[in-house]
Order: structure tokens, then sequence, then C-alpha cells
């Protein structure tokens, strides 16, 4: 069976996003700052269709973070976080573009349905309304026996936690503090098998990988 498999950027201090999260600002106060080490790697601008970029310690990371992957899991708010029933007349195609970076199926967990949204580059966005089992089956169904990316936010991920669904956990733990915001394992009282197998170290991020033995 194909693997969920979740990675995500941290603050030293344990936030997925800083304070005030918006339309205008997603990840909140100082959150893009957690991402400044991705967006300088060669092997993440590619696949956004963005030249140049930097080959480091975090690339092999990357591109093992990107290998075998044919769907991926995310929630509303990653999507798009406008918050209500999506607009009957004109609903908004969220933060991803005319072509997202995914080229596969993409499953928005949300409680509110949705008519599934196709863009440029085989990316299709299925919203899922009956809850995270539900998303997994179409997930690895989609897949087609290739891994699932679970690619957040928090809230999404501590419900598959809590649930003992992941199967591997990748950390990019960036050494900033955002003071407030939204924190990653807040609600999860226990990681359930899941150990750490790997640590690269850089000045700009460590990546912690989790995985069951």
């Amino acid at each position: 069976m194909s693997r969920l498999r979740f990675r995500i950027s941290m603050s030293l201090d344990g936030y997925t996003a800083g304070p005030e999260q918006s339309k205008k600002d997603p990840l909140g106060i100082g959150g893009e700052r957690l991402h400044d080490w991705v967006v300088a790697l060669a092997a993440w601008r590619g696949p956004h269709g963005l030249e140049g970029g930097e080959v480091n310690e975090s690339t092999r990371v990357m591109e093992e973070e990107l290998a075998n992957i044919g769907a991926t899991i995310m929630g509303r708010n990653m999507f798009g976080g406008h918050p209500g029933p999506w607009s009957s007349s004109q609903p908004w195609n969220g933060w991803w573009g005319k072509e997202p970076p995914f080229h596969h199926p993409v499953f928005v967990l949300t409680h509110h349905a949705r008519p599934p949204l196709a863009l440029q580059g085989g990316t299709t966005f299925t919203f899922v309304t009956d809850g995270i089992e539900s998303a997994l089956e179409l997930a690895r169904r989609a897949a087609g026996g290739r891994d699932v990316a679970l690619a957040g936010g928090a809230h999404v991920a501590q419900q598959y936690l809590s649930a003992g669904l992941v199967d591997e956990m990748e950390i990019h733990q960036v050494p900033r503090l955002l003071g407030g915001g939204e924190r990653l394992f807040d609600g999860v009282g226990d990681l359930d098998g899941l150990r750490l197998v790997r640590t690269v170290a850089t000045p700009d991020v460590t990546h912690l990988k989790f995985a069951r033995s």
C-alpha cells in the first residue's frame, strides 16, 4: 500500500504559520520566512516554473520529498484560505494560479462541497467533505500505487497524526521564532510509532525525517 508522507516547515518554537493569517497574508506575520530555504532551491523552483536557484545540502532532501508522489492531500486553508461556503457565481481558485506545481490529483478537505477543479498541467483539485479517511482512500486510489503527500496545514496534519495514519513525516525546522500563530502539534499526544530516522543539518534549516520502524 502507498505511504502517506507528511512534510512541513516549522519554526524553532513550533509554529507553521505566524499570527493574523488572512487571505492577504495566508502564512501570517513572519510565516513566509519559514520557506526562505526552499524557495531558494533549484529543486523547488523548477516545478514552480521558475529559473535558477541553489544546489546545496537541502537539495537531496527536496528531491527525495518530491519523488514517487502520485497524489496530495491538503486542507481548505492551504488551497485558498477564505472561510465559509464557496461563491456560487465565481468560486475562488485558490493560491495556485492557472498551472499549479502538483501535476497530479489533489484532494482538499473542506466542510463545503464544490465540483472538482481541473487546471493546467494535470492538476485536478477534488473537494472532500466526509473526512480524513475518505480523502486518504481517494488519494491512494488516484495515486496508482505511488505515495500520497500530506501537504498541510497544521490543522489537517493534527487530524492525520492523531489518527495514526501518517507513515512518514519530514519536519523542516527553521531557526526562527514566530512567537505566535498556528502550532503544529497542538492536540497531538503521541507520534504513534514514528521515529527519527535521518537528520540533515544546515545553517538555514534542519531536516528531521521520521518513519515507522
